[in-house]
């Protein structure tokens, strides 16, 4: 089956679902909150150095400070040079290759610091920094200082003096070509990561990207010089083009996507950067909504629920806690044919392949307790523990996984830089005081306009839409989705009525016409 990127787009939400094999494998989300801050560049303040912890706090103009630790901040390029020297990087491989071609901004620190911070940083000092991680629950955004800006077909470290190449690229010569080409064209002190996409690309190619990407670097310090006080020097492209930018590779063979606006966006996007994709790219206009037609939004919702039933009838519950995500495998109604430990088996290694998929589905991050149901011979839980790493190799996120324990536990942790599904699309309950979670009233809201999308255009019916809802949900529909609400009112030419029903569970509404 066809690989796919299936994008709808919406002026209040922008998903992006990334299909293989007719399997949803990883599910991107962005919301019109203002404050979508991963991979963005600004000029910090420092407003407090904390020795004890090794870390300082950087003001970059919005209302949280954002969180910057030693490892994260370089001095110079001499003391760059030195401090890699002494501490080699985690992602590269033994050949000094990068073995990921994502962005430093996103990775763990390359290495452990040999600096005070202290030394480095003082308060009132300005700085140029990136976004590493996005804010999640009461914590600020991490920043880091070695900057990085992705291309398409390349990553500008300017930090680094480094050349990188991505290990998906498996082929060496082709591997020793690019290198060539990059050392060849390359200013002197500037680092780079070549991407997959650049398997088999030419050196004009790669030269254009790269004068492209050096000047916008110079447009970054030349903007950073200009005024005082901390702000924004750079934003990274929309989810959309993003996606084209990181997802749309060799392995994925179209791009649906269900609104022209955005359509003509990623088509001047590809025009510019990878003009051989102009025509696998598709503008959908069907008349069911697009995660409908491509069987996406039943796995959204199946996203939500701790249990997730295995085909042999046993089952894994999902629990996540502040400090980490607990997973347990159940043998459930499975018993199995032969003898107790095949039926453990059997069920361990079906629950793997599951575990890997909805970590990556679910982009669960941190650190990860996995309790196997126990086994009794050696043998099986090697099994088992290969054929984790062996679920967890397509996954971009990086990974770190420990030996399975004799009590069947495996801990792991999974590189966390934006929030999990579960996060994003719910919050606490209060008619429990917090003990579980409800869907969060913004995501209720986009389930309202996407059932009258839905239903509109099913029914046909002319007249108004009322819509009966919770009043706390009437309240957010009202005060902060009106833009929104006004946009889909154009879109299936009918008016919608807000109204508040008291008595309504908070996830409870009614559409009638």
């Amino acid at each position: 089956m066809a690989n796919e990127l299936i994008i709808n787009a919406r002026p209040h939400e922008i998903r992006v679902a990334l299909v293989e094999n007719g399997v949803v494998v990883e599910l991107h989300i962005e919301r019109r909150t203002g404050q979508e801050l991963m991979g963005n560049i600004y000029r910090g303040r420092v407003v407090r150095v904390l020795p004890g912890m090794q870390a300082a706090f950087v003001d970059i103009g919005l209302e949280r400070t954002a969180f910057l630790y030693v490892a994260d901040v370089h001095k110079d390029f001499s003391d760059m040079e030195k401090l890699m020297l002494q501490c080699p990087q985690e992602n590269h491989e033994e050949d000094g290759e990068e073995a990921s071609d994502q962005p430093l901004s996103t990775m763990h620190p390359p290495f452990r610091p040999v600096y005070q911070i202290e030394d480095l940083l003082h308060e009132n000092q300005d700085i140029i920094v990136q976004v590493s991680k996005e804010p999640l629950g009461n914590k600020g955004a991490r920043l880091t200082s070695h900057i990085s800006i992705p291309g398409r077909h390349l990553v500008l470290m300017p930090m680094v003096n480094h050349i990188g190449v991505s290990r998906r690229i498996e082929d060496k010569e082709e591997k020793a070509r690019l290198k060539e080409i990059i050392n060849e064209i390359r200013p002197a002190d500037y680092g780079f990561i070549v991407r997959t996409v650049s398997e088999g690309a030419g050196k004009e190619k790669l030269k254009a990207e790269m004068d492209f990407l050096l000047k916008l670097w110079s447009n970054i310090q030349a903007k950073a010089e200009k005024g005082s006080g901390p702000r924004q020097l750079y934003k990274d492209l929309s989810i959309s083009l993003r996606s084209v930018r990181d997802l749309f590779t060799r392995e994925v063979d179209r791009l649906v996507i269900d609104s022209r606006p955005e359509f003509e966006g990623v088509m001047e996007f590809i025009e510019t950067f990878a003009p051989r994709l102009k025509y696998s790219v598709e503008l959908y206009e069907g008349t069911d909504p697009i995660f409908d037609a491509f069987g996406i939004e039943m796995e959204i919702s199946r996203a939500l629920e701790k249990k997730i039933w295995l085909k042999s009838g046993g089952y894994i519950v999902i629990e996540m806690t502040e400090a980490l995500t607990a997973i347990d495998v159940n043998t459930g109604s499975y018993v199995g044919k032969r003898n107790l430990e095949e039926t453990i088996l059997k069920t361990n290694l079906e629950a793997v392949k599951e575990i890997a998929y909805q970590l990556r589905f679910r982009n669960i991050g941190g650190l990860i307790v996995i309790d196997f149901i126990d086994m009794e011979k050696a043998s099986s839980r090697e099994r088992v523990f290969l054929a984790l790493k062996e679920a967890l190799s397509k996954d971009r996120a990086k990974s770190n996984i420990l030996q399975i324990s004799e009590l069947g536990l495996i801990e792991m942790t999974r590189k966390r830089t934006r929030a999990n599904l579960n996060r994003l699309l719910t919050e606490p309950c209060f008619y429990c005081d917090g003990r579980g979670t409800l869907k969060s009233r913004t995501t209720i809201c986009y389930e309202i306009f996407r059932d009258l999308e839905r239903d509109c255009r099913a029914l046909n019916e002319e007249g108004p839409v009322q819509v009966l809802v919770h009043p706390d949900i009437a309240n957010v529909l009202r005060e902060e989705e009106q833009e929104s609400i006004m946009d889909l009112e154009r879109r299936i030419n009918q008016r919608i009525v807000i109204i508040p029903k008291e008595g309504f569970h908070l996830e409870d509404y009614e559409i009638s016409f």
